[in-house]
């Protein structure tokens, strides 16, 4: 007995659905990394200008605490007390040992809260902490 069948071919089909899924999830992870990228610096915080100063090379899971003029300490759109920002720093320090930290401080920020906030930070075993400032267009320092 012979069985003889007929071989249908299809084309191809593209799949939309899946495609505009994709397209969706995509626009979404973009929209929430940009909103939490914008958050940190929303602050009206005038950074300091360096001639030496670098583009910052961003790690995932930095801390950014910033320093505002009136010296209020603002962490993920939080103000916290010198205190609560010991007792956060300590129980990341413990969890992470090489964690980063950059400090945004305004340019006309109190030099001793920032001092305060490098202590505390020592105090949580924070070693990887650096300075938020804005290279100089011209060169030239300002006073």
């Amino acid at each position: 007995m012979k069985l003889v069948g007929r071989i249908v071919e299809e084309e191809p089909i593209f799949m939309m659905a899946p495609m505009i899924d994709i397209v969706f999830l995509l626009l979404i992870f973009f929209l929430t990394t940009s909103l939490f990228a914008r958050m940190e610096n929303e602050l009206s915080i005038m950074v300091p200008t360096a001639d030496e100063s670098q583009p910052p090379r961003r790690t995932p899971g930095e801390i950014i605490i910033n320093l505002t003029k009136e010296g209020a300490i603002v962490v993920n759109q939080r103000q916290l007390e010198l205190n609560q920002l010991e007792d956060i720093l300590l129980k990341i320090g413990k969890l992470y040992k090489d964690q980063s930290v950059i400090i945004r401080g305004d340019r006309d920020a109190l030099f001793g809260r920032a001092v305060a906030i490098l202590d505390v930070c020592a105090k949580a075993g924070i070693w990887n902490v650096s300075f938020a400032a804005i290279q100089n267009e011209l060169g030239t320092s300002q006073g």
